[in-house]
């Protein structure tokens, strides 16, 4: 549900330089001191023999900033302000354009790299920042709260994206997007397979996005459920989709209680699937080689031996690109 409380937001930006020689500590906060201080900020200044400054200059709105001088040449200002309109930020651009203005003055022909950072934005009541599968944090272009619920087993949000749509975040991890269609299709084996008068089994799904696409491919029966009594029970598929969850990040499977759910999953799964059948899922971020490698080397572990094949997919939402599986039972020579 979208929320009408109101918020104070704030706004952090970062400057840094590099420069290529080693830096005069003093002669750095000399220069930029008269900056802030046109600002009508109050300094503090902390000074390490070692380990050059760090300068704190305060606002009376509480506005703040952090400038860190180190004795081998980088040089941080990180600026907090609580700006909620046009003016303010202007201000903040402007003393930001002087520090980068001032530094090359002062540095002329000794400055290795500038960068000014975009914007980070706190305390809005639309959380833009969310982190890809490999740790890297990622700005979405959010602009509506289309729901946000807790469940009594997770977070349940679906926010809406300029680019993407509205996208399902479980427990702050983004799930998918109306944009990713890409997902759906690999996870149904990209177009390669014919499913008509088929029988499948697909674990989880919750977002209905498979179940959606693949009764357009006419198969005989779809079934969705938690499927450890079809083990039991003795009934065979000629595909199963595992939608449950990406391979764990964690590369102890003796500490990650994750692990032993997937090689459950992973076993029932060659139980109730047909000789000649295939068991498509997803992996993970092409990024965490050592997680992809270790959900590899449980293959070999099955109560039956496997063969697999890999795809690689950009799934728009994700912003990173996405490894899927698919795994077949190794046909025995007579």
């Amino acid at each position: 549900m979208s929320s009408s409380r109101e918020s104070w937001e704030i706004f952090t930006d970062d400057f840094f330089s590099f420069l290529n020689l080693a830096a005069d500590c003093n002669a750095i906060l000399k220069a930029l001191q008269p900056i802030f201080q046109e600002q009508g900020m109050t300094e503090t200044v902390h000074n390490w023999e070692d380990h050059g400054y760090l300068v704190t200059y305060i606002k009376k709105n509480g506005s703040f900033a952090n400038l860190r001088i180190h004795p081998h040449g980088l040089v941080l200002v990180d600026l907090q302000s609580y700006n909620d309109h046009m003016k303010g930020r202007e201000e903040t651009d402007q003393l930001l354009n002087k520090l980068e203005e001032r530094m090359k003055e002062l540095f002329h022909g000794s400055i290795k790299r500038v960068k000014r950072l975009p914007t980070i934005l706190r305390g809005g009541i639309i959380d833009r920042y969310w982190p890809t599968a490999d740790g890297r944090l990622v700005e979405y272009d959010i602009d509506e709260v289309v729901y946000d619920e807790d469940s009594p087993y997770q977070n349940i949000k679906i926010l809406h994206s300029k680019q993407f749509g509205n996208i399902l975040i479980l427990s702050g991890d983004v799930n998918l997007a109306e944009s990713d269609l890409a997902y759906t299709r690999a996870i149904m084996g990209s177009g390669k397979e014919d499913y008509t008068g088929k029988e499948v089994l697909i674990l989880g799904g919750g977002d209905g996005g498979i179940l959606y696409e693949i009764v357009k491919l006419k198969p005989k029966m779809v079934t969705m459920v938690i499927f450890i009594l079809y083990a039991k029970e003795g009934r065979m598929f000629d595909y199963v989709i595992n939608d449950l969850t990406a391979v764990p990040i964690s590369t102890s499977p003796e500490e990650d209680s994750t692990w032993e759910f997937l090689r459950l999953i992973l076993d029932l799964s060659m139980k109730v699937l047909k000789q000649d059948g295939k068991y498509f899922t997803q992996g993970n971020c092409i990024n965490l080689t050592d997680a992809l490698t270790l959900y590899e080397e449980q293959l070999s572990r099955l109560y039956c031996p496997v063969e697999f094949s890999k795809e690689i997919v950009c799934v728009p939402s994700y912003m990173e690109l996405w490894v899927f599986y698919t795994i077949w039972k190794k046909q025995m020579e007579v």
